[in-house]
Formats: structure tokens, sequence, C-alpha cells
């Protein structure tokens, strides 16, 4: 195996792990925002709110439900069949052996547009998840009689 092969299968590796590593990031998150989601909601039912806290736990559950959104959309499967299994469930056994030997380039290209684009849909699923907390935050702030 040559030093560019040993390099190229290294490349697919790293991206193979950074798409597993995110898509344990976004299942950890979704499992949490579900959480905040219920426990709000629990909460929320049993206590008196002032209109101000109405409107700030409103705004922070809607970004929550946002964030729930990009996450699901982020772990959605992709069956276009670029790469990876829908690819090879379309091929014959000879063309499988084909697109491996000359593709492995064309696979990790697919495969970081693909790790970018869960990268990114997380990145901005956590950004709404500490802005809607922070929102659920104040919203218990004044329901606990910060602004009345």
């Amino acid at each position: 195996m040559s030093a560019t092969d040993r390099n190229l299968t290294a490349a697919h590796a790293e991206v193979k792990a950074e798409i597993a590593r995110t898509d344990t990031k976004t299942a950890l998150l979704l499992a949490f925002v579900g959480a905040v989601l219920a426990g709000t909601w629990t909460v929320a039912r049993d206590v008196p709110l002032t209109v101000p806290a109405i409107v700030a736990g409103g705004l922070g559950l809607t970004l929550l439900v946002t964030a729930a959104g990009l996450l699901l959309r982020s772990v959605r499967p992709n069956l276009s069949g670029r790469h990876g299994f829908p690819l090879w469930a379309t091929l014959t056994p000879s063309q499988i052996t084909g697109v491996v030997a000359g593709n492995l380039a064309a696979d990790i290209a697919g495969l970081s547009r693909l790790a970018v684009a869960k990268f990114t849909c997380l990145r901005r699923a956590v950004d709404l998840t500490m802005t809607g907390g922070a929102l659920l935050i104040v919203a218990a702030l004044l329901a606990a009689g910060g602004a009345r």
C-alpha cells in the first residue's frame, strides 16, 4: 500500500469518526432538549405566570423546539445514494469493487460535506439551546417575582 493510499484510508476513517462523534453529540443534545421541554411544561402548568414570564418562556420554548428540529434534521438519514450504504445497495458486487478502488477520494469529499452539514446543524442547535435555556431562566426569575 502506497503512502497516498494510507493517507486516503486515514482521511476516510477520520471523516467517518467525526460523523460518528457529531451524531453522538446530537443524540445527547436532543435528549437534553427533550428533557428540558418536558420539565418546563411540567413546572409551567402548575405555576402562576406573569405576562413577562409567559413571553420569555414562550420564546425560550420556541428556540428549544427549533433546536430540536435542527438536531432531527442533522440525524435524518441520507438516502440520496451519493455515498455509503444507499449507493452500495444499487450496485452489483463487481461495481462495488470498482467504486471502492477508484473513488476513495470522492467518498472522502462527500462524507466531509456531510460532516460539515451535520456539524453546522449541531452548532446552531447548541446556540439555540443556550439562548432558549437563558430565556427559560429569565422566565423562571420573572415568575418567582423578579418583575410584576
